[in-house]
């Protein structure tokens, strides 16, 4: 897993600058640092350490230290080298500012379960009472008894709780704990485990799962539920578990729970109301005291940011008419009647109002900011948005009134130049409202050539102090050209891409350059919605490890994230016009490019990842006449593998056969003629995109003799982490573009 390499410790001082760095020291020579957490009052780090040696298994377990942030020196929490973190399912949290919850390896847990050479019997699974179970289709499940013992022998944990003296006590048992959460009064902990039977249907987040209350010293209070395994949750979007759900304390109570519960089963094909309901109660109850209804929803509860007794914010949604709402509450008055504030459609995002600033309580909650002015008794909460418009998102500021719904505009980001976003408050941990002449807030600044700094932005002036002076990551690039480019469909939809540009590149003397495409399609229910502009041209362009800019430096031209909408209007779902929308958006923006004489239209290579690589596939076999060769990371290419839904389209393989059919690339392999590059995880286990996709799809690939190469990464997921396998597509991407766009030496002729 990813990790750092050292922690540096800076305080901000009152001028709002940074004071010199404190370097956190004390562990191993090449430490590996991960779960990096401050104790609630700010004066510890807790982080764990590992050390890989070849010679010592032993020091690549997890082990947790804890620095003093005044001092820097780091230290093992425990002497004992054998207690140790199971990360698999979580790491450690402080349940007060001494004291650690920690999920530990069992001393008694010895070597793992070995398979036994002799079938035990046959694998058999039923359904003898004809239940209707429908899934999605999910690779790496739990396949038989050794599995299982597999999986209770990685995932068993014995919580402990670790004091800064050092001292260990066992908490509870060992079993399969998911998550642990200390109520805000540091009474009680909150604590999920999963159990057996286990599911050969389902992943293990849809196991049977167990609730349970305990107080911090170790006892067991009472279980708030115990629910069977979810396995037939209808494969529908805001579908969900039945039962408790959502379970966690109130941000602003010492010691409140809440939980959701559905109203409809959990199946969004049931006409109800309410459908979800929202739950309080106290973690110790009175005898006979019942949960108390705190409120009704008619969409599917999304979440709630917690203020007061007087102030509470909840969310729910509606994916089929794309409906979001927000309610305000006023949780400890029955009197006051709740009220919509917010009523819109998400896939609008020119109306998105943003969402509440949040600040830190003394107790470690985060809960919504309350904001004063001065000689004003009302109060206001600050809205952070993300500002979309059709120039680019511009991210503003909003004092918002509770009580009248009126606006203002406090501040927003410099739209000529720079990005900038608020990230926090700035603020004494535990202030009740915050005045705003003394309101200070962090926010991050960047632009098309200047990486992401931070700053502080003080009011009533607006001052803004840099903090961080963080060296560009790849100077070599710095220079690079980028332009946020406009250009419509032919059926009149407005798109929009990023034009990226080698540094130095000059139209006049270079001429048109080879052109990486790199796309991921969008489902949209109207064409409004599908023409607003997402994104701001001021963003710093930013590398992921196999991101496509890196192909700048072959000098290559990057068309990054072309808008790729899939419009269903009315009673038409998107996926019915797929193929003609995706090429009729391919059109438009390669001509742009080539009308702008950047991109020579011979050489022109078409690339994604995940919904990226099946778009890539079907650009291939329906539109020869726009690339030269194609890069495809992790895709599906056989729709029929996923009958229960896939992507955005929840009808079935026998509601929408057609679609099924048309929208496998698969069934269309015969029609690619241009090279292409398929690479995919060879533990892939995310949704309907196991290996076989890859593997079957280059089979018919061969079987019709086209240009193809299929790589396999070993252990690697959806999306690439080990340097060994990152290194190796980049490679293997490097050698197709070079062999197959820039020389263009495939059999069919670039844009022919």
């Amino acid at each position: 897993m990813p990790f750092f390499t050292g922690i540096g410790i800076h305080r901000l001082l009152p001028d709002d600058s940074l004071g010199p760095e404190k370097e956190v020291h004390g562990y191993p020579d090449g430490a590996k640092i991960n779960f990096v957490s401050w104790s609630p009052d700010g004066k510890r780090i807790a982080f764990s350490v590992r050390v890989d040696e070849e010679d010592n298994l032993s020091s690549c377990k997890l082990r947790v230290w804890i620095a003093d942030a005044e001092t820097g020196e780091a230290k093992p929490l425990f002497e004992s080298p054998d207690i140790c973190l199971n990360a698999v399912f979580g790491s450690f949290v402080w349940v007060n500012n001494s004291t650690l919850l920690i999920f530990t390896i069992p001393l008694s847990r010895g070597d793992p379960p070995k398979k036994t050479m002799v079938p035990l019997g046959p694998k058999i699974q039923s359904n003898e009472q004809k239940n209707i179970i429908i899934s999605r289709m999910t690779d790496n499940l739990l396949k038989d008894e050794y599995d299982e013992s597999l999986f209770d022998y990685y995932t068993t944990a014995q919580l402990v709780l670790g004091s800064l003296d050092g001292t260990a006590k066992d908490f509870g048992t060992p079993a399969v704990y998911t998550a642990v959460e200390p109520s805000p009064d540091q009474k009680y902990v909150l604590i999920t485990s999963i159990h057996r039977p286990y599911s050969y249907k389902v992943p293990c987040a849809r196991f049977s799962q167990k609730v349970q209350v305990w107080t911090t010293d170790g006892k067991l209070v009472r279980e708030l539920c115990d629910l069977p395994p979810a396995e037939d949750i209808p494969v529908c979007y805001n579908s969900v578990r039945e039962g408790m759900r959502s379970i966690s304390w109130r941000a602003d109570k010492p010691s409140t729970l809440y939980w959701v519960e559905a109203q409809d089963r959990g199946d969004a094909n049931v006409e109800v109301s309410p459908r979800d309901i929202i739950y309080t109660q106290p973690a110790e109850p009175a005898a006979g005291e019942k949960p108390e209804i705190l409120h009704k929803l008619d969409l599917r509860f999304r979440s709630v940011s917690w203020c007061d007794d007087s102030l509470a914010l909840v969310n729910e949604t509606w994916y089929k008419t794309s409906q979001t709402r927000t309610w305000l509450l006023c949780p400890g008055s029955k009197d006051v009647a709740p009220r919509i504030l917010f009523d819109r459609v998400f896939e609008n995002v020119y109306s998105d109002p943003g969402s509440p600033m949040m600040t830190r309580t003394s107790t470690g909650t985060n809960v919504i900011a309350k904001i004063k002015k001065e000689n004003d008794e009302q109060i206001y909460i600050l809205l952070n948005g993300r500002g979309f418009t059709p120039e680019g998102n511009i991210p503003f500021l909003d004092l918002f009134d509770i009580n009248t719904g009126s606006k203002e505009r406090i501040w927003e980001s410099n739209k000529e130049k720079y990005f900038e976003t608020a990230v926090a408050l700035v603020f004494g941990q535990g202030e009740e409202d915050i005045n705003l002449n003394q309101l200070k807030m962090l926010t991050s600044k960047e632009s098309k050539t200047e990486i992401t700094q931070y700053h502080i932005l003080s009011w009533p002036l607006k001052k803004s102090s840099q903090i961080t002076n963080f060296p560009h990551p790849y100077p070599t690039l710095a220079s690079l050209q980028k332009e946020m480019i406009k250009y419509q469909r032919k059926d009149g939809v407005p798109l929009t891409a990023t034009l990226y540009l080698p540094p130095g590149y000059d139209q006049s003397k270079d001429g048109p350059l080879p052109c990486l495409f790199w796309a991921y399609p969008e489902d949209y229910k109207s064409k409004d919605a599908a023409g607003q502009v997402r994104g701001s041209p001021n963003e710093f362009s930013g590398m992921t490890p196999t991101s496509s800019l890196i192909f700048l430096a072959r000098r290559f031209a990057v068309l990054a994230g072309p808008s790729i909408p899939i419009i269903g209007e009315g009673d038409k779902l998107p996926n019915d016009r797929f193929v003609e929308q995706l090429v009729s958006s391919a059109e438009a923006a390669v001509e742009e490019v080539v009308r702008r004489g950047v991109a020579d239209p011979s050489r022109i290579a078409v690339g994604g990842h995940s919904y990226g690589a099946f778009m890539t596939a079907h650009l291939l076999a329906h539109a020869p006449h726009l690339f030269c060769c194609g890069i495809a990371r992790s895709g599906s290419y056989n729709k029929t593998l996923t009958p229960f839904g896939f992507q955005t389209e929840f009808r079935t393989l026998w509601e929408a056969t057609n679609v099924y059919i048309e929208m496998s690339p698969i069934t269309h392999a015969n029609k690619i003629k241009k090279p292409i590059l398929i690479i995919h995880g060879e533990v892939d286990d995310k949704v309907g995109l196991f290996p076989m996709q890859a593997e079957r799809f280059f089979d018919a690939l061969k079987g019709h003799g086209a240009l193809s190469r299929l790589v396999l990464l070993p252990f690697e997921h959806h999306v690439y982490a080990a340097r060994e396998n990152v290194m190796h597509v980049i490679w293997e991407t490097d050698r197709w573009l070079q062999k197959y766009c820039l020389s263009n030496t495939s059999d069919g002729k670039c844009g022919a």
